[in-house]
């Protein structure tokens, strides 16, 4: 009986039109002080605790770097990056689009960014090409859900934090289905492309995917910054985030350039002659494989104690050396240039930009642009850490009513197997995931199914990514889905037109919710093969 005033409650909370987070936490207040014997004082220990929650600090920062990465220009050179990859097929814009998302889910961790980021960009150039406004529009909503699903991602943690269980292994885990989601995707879009007759972009060979990646080079360089140093054992989730912002931050404003004081400023100017250029060139790469050496000889050895960080640099630096004098060579030998005068011509452009560097790098850091970057993330965070905390106050709630014992009994006597209580959880988070945000919703039914699914043996990760897929589906399903409204709201398009287009491929991703929920294997493999298998302790 509880259990029904209190969800009843909620809902006729929702229904009068209160935000979600309102909702649940004064159903939760109200609920404490008029039909429970739970003291008012726990509604501000458990809200307390909320901000003394380590796992959830991840996600200001996550936030943060997301919105670094999606104001600068990684978006477009990710683009270029997959058109140049899979542009070739039959499709291939479509699936450059997919691919694109996939990356750039990689870098922020939120849906709603993906599909911004990407599909501003996307949508309007496969209608250029003669893809319709409405086919473009439903693949980027449905390949924009792997924002979440693709590690880092901010509802893994909110997961994590719900429920006590390895951040570094959810990130895992949400590899193998993260690939597998968007290449169905891909394969979908090639499919109906071979039917309908989609166009083909020219093959520009292997250079142009070389060119590609070096454009994209330092943003997808977050990636293996993350996820490197987590399996590294350098830093943590939350850490992570912390170097994921700041790493964001600097290469928006002094490497990419897309914002801040340097905007309007290149590296290399028109008056630059092509011997300078050459010289500055190769020592760019010289530096930077000498930068990423030491990042990714750090994370491999950082158990290891008997090897220096000065023995790292002198390799470091004698390969660098090797690769910027090959370079200079080969191309100065095209131009008769010395390798020496390449070299000394590129210093007045090393000069000119590390002055320019020097000179605007705290009005950069503290610029209106930056500030602007740092108000949206913090008014996303600030929104979405406010729904968190009220839904963990209404978890505590379930918690000290035993609601979600009683119906963790309840369902072992009336039968339930593994098999069939995950059908219950998909069907549950499925409607849920239509009428609220998703880390709010998993927030609140997580408490509830994960100890019954502990005592029906299913694995923990695995019932993880079953609910981040679950919130994937619920993301582009009216009448709430998130991304129906962003992709909405970027093509112009009405809500209804929008649903209809992207219908089709949500029935791919239904297909790939079957597999994930009964496929262990899909979510298991790399965290338990990396990292081991994951120990609940209560």
């Amino acid at each position: 009986m509880d259990a029904i005033i209190l969800f009843v409650m909620v809902l006729g909370l929702l229904f009068l039109g209160l935000p979600v987070g309102i909702s649940l936490g004064l159903s939760s207040i109200l609920f404490i002080t008029f039909f429970s014997s739970d003291s008012l004082s726990s509604v501000a220990i458990s809200l307390f605790g909320v901000g003394q929650h380590y796992t959830l600090l991840a996600i200001p920062f996550f936030i943060l770097a997301s919105a670094f990465m999606s104001t600068g220009g990684v978006a477009k050179r990710l683009i270029n990056f997959a058109i140049a990859s899979v542009g070739h097929f039959r499709g291939g814009l479509a699936m450059a689009s997919v691919l694109a998302c996939m990356m750039f889910a990689a870098l922020s961790g939120s849906s709603p960014a993906t599909v911004v980021a990407i599909g501003s960009i996307a949508i309007a150039g496969m209608c250029q090409v003669g893809y319709s406004k409405d086919f473009a529009s439903g693949v980027i909503a449905n390949a924009g859900t792997l924002g979440i699903l693709i590690p880092p991602s901010i509802v893994m943690v909110v997961y994590s934090a719900a429920t006590d269980v390895s951040v570094g292994r959810m990130f895992l885990a949400g590899v193998i289905p993260g690939l597998m989601a968007g290449f169905m995707l891909m394969l979908a879009i090639y499919v109906v492309a071979r039917i309908k007759n989609l166009p083909a972009e020219p093959w520009k060979g292997f250079g142009e995917i070389v060119r590609g990646g070096k454009e994209a080079g330092w943003g997808l360089f977050l990636i293996v910054i993350i996820m490197g140093g987590i399996y590294g054992g350098v830093f943590t989730p939350t850490e992570a985030a912390v170097v994921a912002a700041v790493y964001a931050m600097l290469i928006a404003l002094f490497v990419y350039r897309d914002m801040g004081p340097l905007k309007e400023m290149p590296w290399v100017s028109d008056s630059d002659t092509d011997v300078a250029r050459v010289g500055f060139n190769g020592s760019v790469y010289g530096v930077s494989f000498f930068l990423v050496w030491m990042i990714m000889s750090f994370f491999a050895t950082a158990q290891n104690e008997s090897i220096t960080a000065g023995e790292r640099a002198v390799w470091g630096l004698g390969m660098s050396l090797v690769i910027a004098l090959f370079y200079i060579h080969k191309r100065g030998k095209h131009l008769g240039a010395p390798l020496v005068r390449c070299l000394v011509s590129s210093l007045p452009i090393w000069r000119r930009n590390l002055v320019a560097i020097g000179r605007s790098f705290f009005p950069a850091i503290v610029g209106g642009e930056s500030r602007k970057v740092i108000l949206e993330g913090t008014k996303t965070t600030v929104m979405l850490m406010f729904i968190i905390a009220n839904a963990l106050l209404f978890a505590h709630t379930l918690s000290s009513e035993r609601i979600p014992q009683m119906v963790t009994e309840w369902m072992l006597d009336a039968g339930f197997n593994w098999f069939t209580f995950l059908i219950a959880v998909n069907v549950l988070l499925l409607i849920g995931g239509q009428f609220m945000e998703p880390s709010g919703l998993l927030v609140i039914v997580a408490p509830v199914v994960f100890p019954i699914a502990m005592a029906l043996g299913v694995d923990p990760i695995h019932l993880g990514i079953i609910m981040v897929v679950n919130m994937e589906i619920g993301m582009i399903t009216p009448p709430i889905g998130l991304n129906l409204f962003v992709t909405s709201g970027i093509t112009g398009m009405s809500l209804t037109r929008v649903v209809k287009a992207a219908m089709p491929f949500v029935a791919v991703l239904f297909v790939f919710l079957i597999l994930v929920t009964y496929i262990p294997w899909l979510s298991t493999f790399l965290p338990y093969s990396i990292m081991g298998p994951e120990i609940i302790t209560k």
